[in-house]
């Protein structure tokens, strides 16, 4: 692909839609571009379930029309081609969540918040590879095969969210779709060097039993922290069909002040994690811009320990694990090796261990709620740990710092923040590893207030940015 080609398949999605709205860039151009793009990497990456090129670019010729007509049918995202995680209901499109139970599935509707991006104007060109029913932290099935960070082959894009990460890192996607209940939004973008938001619980609407599930929503990934905002503002709001959505509509602001003389708090490891040593750099180095940028940093414990950590996995091992034991009970040899793990892991968490959990919530609840009520915003890693093997299997041992953790929960920083649901959390980069794999921090607000997160990634993003030329982009 040429530079000119590649410069224009890691555009930002807002300049995107300003070149097309200019008439200087058409959608089916920048389709074209990134179809292309397609093509080089997916044989090395595996970011795409399934794609429907040839259908995007029938309807990227109905938007080049819309544009080169003019006047009132031009949609907010018109033209836009955004991919969507396969798991998220699309009317009439396969749907397998990663899994050979669900390999003829087909939609029989369209999951609420995606509808909102189609009545947006949004192509969807493809549908993004995750592990099966969406259980593990790599993107690897037996269905759709093996999903590789486009940074370094053989290690995790992330996961669950795994393909929307790998094809925004590689250029094929400019916008994508994902869901986080335990850090498959956050996990993604951490490893692909990305953005990826957690919004608060009921923000987006949901149309899953998973609606009413405090620790799981879904969420934007993109390039940028602006292109995040965006497309989380035509994802959010309430919808008349889920109750648990939250009235009225959140809307995040087009710019942000600065950010001199906010208080923010910051953790390297919550207490009781692992950090090797490229992660705890490019933590300080961060923490040093935030320093340089006015900020008043202080470091805080949130009283978190391996008590609050079994807390979260007995919630989601008998919840979500209970859910997967369902599908996995039906033809165990059909599961994948993550499945089957989630699913025996869902017989050792008892209803007593579930409603523990809760009382751990309120306890977390009250020391976080206290510290994040006096500081703008809190900091800490996304992933301690990013040597992670892109097929990586439940029996492989992951040793940080010279420390065997949980091959799941162990080296993610994630999961406590889907226990208070609530809070709004921004995944951006935060540099390269020596290691030659991106890192990435995690920032946290109090409940409900997903403006500061985004004020504070603005400024990151402007102090460091990334994927903005040929030198901060992998090489695939």
């Amino acid at each position: 692909m040429s530079s000119t080609d590649l410069e224009l398949c890691y555009l930002p999605a807002t300049d995107v839609l300003e070149r097309f709205r200019a008439r200087t860039l058409s959608p089916v151009e920048y389709l074209e571009a990134l179809i292309k793009r397609a093509e080089e990497t997916e044989p090395v990456i595996n970011a795409f379930a399934f794609t429907w090129f040839d259908e995007a670019m029938e309807q990227a010729k109905i938007s080049e029309a819309k544009y080169a007509k003019g006047g009132g049918d031009i949609r907010p995202l018109e033209g836009l081609p955004v991919a969507i995680k396969d798991e998220m209901d699309i009317e009439g499109q396969p749907m397998t969540n990663g899994s050979l139970y669900l390999k003829d599935n087909v939609s029989t509707e369209t999951h609420y918040a995606i509808q909102r991006l189609l009545d947006a104007g949004i192509i969807v060109h493809g549908r993004t590879t995750t592990p099966e029913f969406s259980c593990a932290g790599t993107a690897d099935s037996r269905i759709h095969g093996t999903t590789h960070t486009p940074w370094k082959h053989g290690f995790t894009c992330g996961g669950s969210s795994g393909g929307s990460g790998a094809s925004l890192a590689a250029g094929s996607s400019p916008l994508a779709t994902g869901s986080d209940i335990g850090g498959s939004i956050r996990i993604p973008a951490a490893c692909c060097g990305v953005v990826g938001f957690k919004p608060p619980y009921g923000r987006n609407p949901d149309n899953t039993a998973f609606a009413f599930d405090m620790y799981a929503v879904m969420g934007p990934m993109s390039r940028t922290v602006r292109d995040a905002a965006v497309m989380q503002n035509i994802l959010c709001g309430p919808h008349p069909l889920d109750n648990a959505s939250i009235r009225p509509k959140y809307v995040l602001p087009e710019s942000h002040d600065h950010i001199k003389g906010l208080k923010i708090a910051w953790s390297m490891d919550l207490g009781f994690f692992e950090a090797d040593e490229h992660v705890r750099r490019n933590t300080m180095q961060t923490l040093e811009v935030l320093k340089d940028l006015g900020a008043e940093l202080a470091e805080v414990d949130f009283g978190w320990n391996a008590e609050a950590d079994r807390a979260v996995q007995n919630y989601l091992d008998h919840l979500f694990g209970g859910y997967i034991k369902g599908m996995v009970d039906t033809d165990p040899s059909l599961a994948s090796p993550w499945a089957a793990y989630c699913a025996e892991a869902s017989g050792k968490s008892t209803a007593a261990d579930f409603y523990a959990a809760y009382e751990m919530q309120e306890k977390m609840s009250r020391h976080v709620g206290a510290i994040m009520d006096e500081h703008y915003a809190f900091i800490c890693p996304t992933q301690g740990f990013h040597e992670i093997a892109a097929d990586q299997d439940p029996k492989d041992a992951v040793v940080i710092n010279g420390k065997t953790v949980d091959p799941l929960y162990g080296w993610s920083m994630c999961h406590p923040f889907n226990m208070l649901g609530r809070l709004p959390v921004l995944s951006v980069p935060s540099g390269m590893g020596g290691n030659g794999l991106p890192t990435s921090v995690q920032i946290v607000a109090r409940h409900l207030d997903d403006e500061r997160v985004f004020r504070v990634g603005s400024a990151l993003e402007t102090a460091q940015p990334w994927l903005d030329c040929a030198e901060r982009r992998p090489v695939i």
